[in-house]
């Protein structure tokens, strides 16, 4: 429960310079688009019909020029209850004020999972449903919605089509926005109020499509078949251990960051949040990166979701067999190649966190890790998840062609710096995260020729490999820093070395992966929070502990056996979650502030693999003991 008071009509149309915390948002969305709604019901961010769409509601990025879609009551003084619908991606809200209750509930429609192909066309309309229902005596509810398309750089056209649907149009789109009850234009914004009583409903659709005057009926009746589609693919989620619904929550935030017609996953439905509050470490995450495609394939199959195993695995498929060798670290989730980075100049940014970015420089940087997780993942899905049986599918043929033209040009090129996982802007340079993936790609092409009796330039990528082995333990190890660094002949930590033991590099028991742990946890942990490093980048500023890296600790920690430990920094994580289940991709560890992205889908990923991997870890302890006639189960 939050008690506040709530912004002022005149704020919420974009007057006045005051933000929400990130951790303050909620996100909805139908696998196209997405959007963000505040506590107090206002949509302060809005991508439509697609994700890396530009902006239709931006009030998160500029408080002055952003629009937002605000429904909430008139009181100054409000109690607000909020929640997803038990395993939905429906909010629901509650605000209760002296005069009485009312319940909001906001989602995208949503429809069945579908095959895909890069080149399918979208032919129904994205729809954001608000309901609003009086429980409990008499509220007067205000309803605000300004549009600013195009990230504000242009002006709507306001057209009144009726009493109750209006009408933005400007260069290249249009909005609509119908409700149960009149609207009235007010220049480019559109407002309402309207006093509910219990028993009353009140609807309102903002579409991209053309919209009639909705009946309450017809909307609640969407609204309810919303519920039920996400609670079924909910229910299909085959993870029956502890911390089940934090997985289950997370699983949803991944499917929403799912981009339907091509099957990538975006790293983020945002730009721009900051790292760092007023600094220039803002990105666009509204893209694909191939880094992540290991960890989400790993979940997806993990929890039993095959389908969109199935259509991730393809877009990697379909981007690769049009790159080659030349493969990028990211793409749009219409399998673009070009996301060229501009400033959008005239917005302030979150906080006055500037500038505000579109697109993403760092597709052009080369970072060899990536081969390492395209033919991982092409290792997990066929053989590991045996994925391709289900659909009748064969790693012979092209794929394989593919994945050995990759593996060659690893065994050619891993001696070459590169930009790392982090995607530093200071210069190329030998990252040890970099060799370990190519160790990865090497160590999994031997390993898929082997299993399907592939061919293959066996005793070649066997020399490659175990050079590379060579190279990473005599050259990525500092007995000065007492850990693997961040690069060869580096003393800077650096949180990426915990992915060592995960990708199967290293035991993690061995001498010098313990120490590595131990060096993380005693200098880049703060108050039980992992950064990924600390030290110079090439950038002004600095960022909070990335959520990814705490969660990479628990696994290390699992792995070793050390299971209290891992548990309590599993909830530690827990316990940095937004009261709705969500993360961004840092926290503060000094104020537990969310910076960043939000919600970040591999945050959301690493928790879902930490939970599996604590409950094995639990397991093995809990056979171990039984096999030696322990009975406390908490012995080991």
């Amino acid at each position: 429960m939050v008690d506040h008071l709530m912004r002022s009509p005149d704020e919420a149309a974009g007057n006045a310079d005051q933000y929400r915390p990130i951790s303050d948002y909620a996100m909805i969305g139908d696998a196209h688009g997405a959007a963000l709604i505040s506590s107090d019901g206002s949509i302060d961010w809005c991508v439509l019909p697609h994700v890396d769409s530009p902006a239709l509601f931006l009030r998160l990025l500029d408080a002055r020029q952003g629009g937002c879609f605000q429904v909430r009551p008139t009181a100054s003084r409000v109690l607000v209850e909020r929640r997803y619908v038990d395993d939905t991606n429906v909010l629901e809200t509650v605000f209760r004020t002296e005069h009485g209750v009312v319940r909001l509930r906001d989602a995208f429609t949503a429809g069945g999972h579908q095959e895909h192909a890069a080149d399918q066309e979208e032919d129904r309309p994205h729809e954001i449903l608000r309901v609003v229902e009086g429980v409990e005596g008499a509220v007067e509810v205000e309803l605000r919605c300004w549009v600013t398309p195009d990230f504000a750089r242009q002006v709507p056209e306001v057209e009144q089509e009726s009493a109750s649907v209006v009408r933005w149009r400007w260069a290249g789109g249009e909005a609509w926005l119908a409700g149960s009850w009149p609207l009235s234009c007010d220049g480019a914004a559109v407002w309402s109020r309207q006093v509910v009583r219990a028993g009353e409903r009140l609807v309102c659709v903002c579409s991209d499509r053309e919209l009639a005057g909705p009946s309450p009926q017809a909307v609640v009746r969407r609204m309810d078949e919303t519920i039920a589609y996400w609670q079924t693919w909910a229910a299909c989620c085959q993870y029956t251990g502890p911390y089940r619904n934090a997985v289950v929550r997370s699983a949803l935030a991944l499917k929403l960051l799912t981009y339907e017609p091509s099957g990538a996953i975006v790293a983020a439905p945002t730009t721009s949040l900051p790292e760092e509050i007023g600094g220039v470490r803002n990105w666009d995450y509204r893209y694909c990166w191939l880094r992540d495609a290991t960890f989400t394939l790993y979940a997806l199959g993990l929890l039993g979701y095959l389908d969109e195993a199935h259509d991730f695995m393809h877009w990697i498929e379909r981007v690769c067999m049009a790159c080659g060798t030349d493969l990028q670290i990211m793409y749009g989730v219409q399998e673009e190649r070009d996301l060229p980075e501009h400033a959008l100049d005239h917005l302030s940014g979150y906080r006055g966190s500037r500038p505000v970015r579109v697109g993403n420089a760092a597709h052009t940087q080369r970072q060899l890790d990536v081969f390492g997780e395209v033919i991982d993942s092409a290792y997990l899905y066929f053989h590991k998840l045996r994925g391709a049986d289900r659909y009748g599918e064969s790693l012979t043929g092209p794929m394989w062609d593919l994945l050995r033209s990759l593996v060659d040009y690893v065994a050619d090129h891993w001696g070459e710096p590169d930009s790392g996982i982090w995607e530093v802007r200071g210069g190329p340079q030998h990252f040890l995260h970099s060799k370990v993936m190519c160790w990865v790609a090497l160590d999994r092409g031997l390993r898929l020729a082997a299993a399907y009796d592939l061919p293959a330039p066996v005793e070649r990528w066997q020399q490659e490999r175990d050079r590379l082995r060579q190279a990473i333990l005599q050259q990525g190890y500092s007995d000065p820093a007492g850990a693997f660094t961040q690069a060869f002949g580096s003393t800077t930590l650096d949180a990426s070395a915990l992915l060592l033991p995960l990708v199967g590099f290293i035991d993690v028991r061995d001498p010098r992966m313990a120490a590595t742990i131990a060096a993380i946890r005693d200098r880049l942990t703060r108050n039980g929070l992992v950064y990924r490093y600390l030290g110079d980048d090439g950038l002004p500023g600095g960022e909070g502990a990335f959520s990814i890296c705490t969660f990479w600790l628990v696994d290390c920690l699992a792995f070793a056996g050390r299971v209290d430990e891992a548990r309590a920094l599993f909830e530690t994580m827990l316990g940095h979650a937004n009261p709705l289940g969500l993360y961004s991709e840092e926290i503060d560890p000094a104020t537990g502030e969310f910076l960043g992205n939000f919600p970040q889908g591999f945050t959301h990923i690493a928790l879902i693999n930490s939970a599996v991997n604590l409950k094995q870890a639990e397991s093995r302890r809990a056979s171990a003991s039984r096999a030696n006639g322990d009975t406390d189960p908490a012995a080991g």
